[in-house]
């Protein structure tokens, strides 16, 4: 069972959603020392959606599953689909053991020094929320997807853009999806949207305010301190909100028949990292984004009657690969690209702070590549400052991936003062057992992306007994046997 110290809720209620031509709304009711406290999720779209309130249902509880270790009940005052509630229950445990041994065991600064366990347990790991539907009750959907249609989730991020501009060159009929976040991360897709909006007439926006719905529970929550400080790296609580840009655009997949979600994720390599932790199997509070992920949602969706694949182009590929083949192939979306964790306004523009771990891991790939920063809104004191940045451990990349690229970066600018170490995978396209199998990408698309990908890189590695090997192409494009643990 869950620490009962960590108790913040007596009850997390969520009302039947309220659905119109163009919004879904639901309250949600906390329970606080015999207070109740509300707040209203909403979610707007700019054209007419189809009223399905299953969709409207899935939309409305995305949020809740990220607070089962901290409530002895979430009820909800509808009736669920034992598929839903199957799927709620599954995304509840797993993030609460993300959340468990990433925010709690390994405390971030938002968790007050009381609530820090002294030791660890499985047990301690799980939620204690009994999940309360007002009823269980089978609500079918069918649905037949066009497969050659795809659904882009772009952020303004690099990976997104990437995704778009090379689905768009395979043939896919893209539909470029904006989620419009009430806080600051929509000032990150603000250049991108305004492109888009101009030059790509399937673009589609939803607005939301689930970050201030976050925010709102976080701050009632007696664990945690600091909640809504400005420019913050991570989350206080929160791990799981990916599933919910994706369920908040179900209305236009069903609409358009949209057969493919896709994702930015890139490669993650998984040598080094230990995915338990005391017993308890976690993901590093990135579950929402790891291929285990986009598995389980692919089967759900089959198994709902939706037959949506949800996946990523850039799995098999690393960030520095990423801004190479942006920059040389589709230089226009290149220049839309914003990625910082306080992206500001400075004229009637939106631009990095270049100073936060997402600046310092973009600024890096960008001089590996020989690309100069100036052309995505980066000044020359940004450069200026990156080693020192960097030597004080402000970025997050992974070890080889930052080796080899300041062994670019040192190539290129000999007086740059840091030294690096080649890793020549670094620049090839990966596949594992865990974080990019052979079957990431549909077979469909698999050798296209492969072909569009191949110019910038330098072949295909399979990661086997701890050590990258060199595959075949025939190999990545059939599959060999994966194997359930590459390490």
């Amino acid at each position: 069972m869950s620490l009962p110290g960590l108790k913040c809720f007596d009850y997390i209620v969520i009302e039947r959603p309220k659905v119109s031509a163009r919004r879904i709304s639901a309250r949600y009711v906390l329970g606080v020392d015999g207070e109740e406290l509300d707040y209203t999720l909403i979610h707007h779209y700019h054209e007419g959606i189809p009223k399905v309130e299953v969709f409207a249902k899935l939309m409305s509880i995305i949020p809740a599953i990220n607070y089962g270790l901290f409530t002895p009940e979430i009820r909800f005052e509808f009736s669920l689909d034992p598929r839903d509630l199957r799927f709620f229950r599954d995304m509840m445990e797993v993030t609460a053991r993300d959340i468990f041994v990433n925010r709690i065991a390994n405390p971030t600064e938002f968790i007050r020094p009381g609530f820090v366990p002294k030791g660890v347990r499985p047990e301690m790991a799980e939620p204690m929320a009994e999940l309360l539907p007002e009823g269980i009750e089978e609500e079918p959907l069918e649905f037949e997807p066009d497969y050659k249609r795809c659904a882009v989730m772009l952020s303004g991020g690099k990976e997104s853009l990437l995704t778009y501009g090379m689905m768009r060159e395979l043939g896919c009929e893209v539909y470029p999806f904006f989620y419009n976040e009430s806080g600051g991360h929509w000032r990150v897709a603000i250049p991108a949207y305004r492109w888009f909006t101009e030059n790509e007439p399937k673009t589609k926006r939803v607005w939301s305010n689930a970050d201030r719905l976050y925010t709102f529970i976080e701050k009632n929550m007696r664990i945690l301190q600091k909640v809504g400080k400005p420019r913050a790296e991570v989350y206080p609580i929160r791990l799981f909100f990916f599933a919910g840009y994706s369920f908040a655009f179900l209305p236009l997949i069903y609409k358009y028949g949209i057969g493919n979600v896709l994702f930015g994720n890139e490669y993650d390599d998984p040598r080094g990292l230990r995915y338990y932790y005391h017993g308890i199997r976690h993901y590093y509070a990135t579950y929402d984004q790891s291929w285990d992920f986009e598995r389980y949602m692919t089967s759900w969706f089959a198994g709902r009657g939706l037959k949506v694949r949800q996946w990523s182009a850039m799995r098999p590929i690393t960030g520095l690969i990423v801004e190479r083949v942006i920059f040389n192939r589709y230089p226009k979306l290149f220049k839309l690209q914003r990625s910082c964790h306080s992206a500001h306004r400075e004229g009637d523009d939106y631009v990095p702070c270049g100073k936060c771990f997402k600046c310092n891991g973009i600024l890096t790939f960008l001089l590996a590549n020989g690309i100069d920063p100036t052309i995505i809104k980066y000044k020359p004191e940004h450069v200026r400052g990156l080693a020192n940045r960097i030597k004080a451990g402000k970025i997050r990349l992974d070890k080889d991936e930052l080796e080899h690229s300041l062994y670019l970066i040192k190539r290129r600018f000999p007086e740059f003062p840091l030294d690096g170490k080649p890793h020549w995978h670094v620049e090839m396209l990966h596949f594992d057992g865990i974080n990019s199998g052979f079957s990431a990408i549909p077979r469909e698309f698999r050798d296209g992306v492969y072909s569009l990908l191949e110019p910038y890189t330098k072949g295909y590695a399979y990661l086997k007994d701890g050590h990258w090997v060199r595959i075949s192409r025939k190999e990545a494009v059939n599959g060999v046997p994966e194997e359930e643990n590459a390490l």
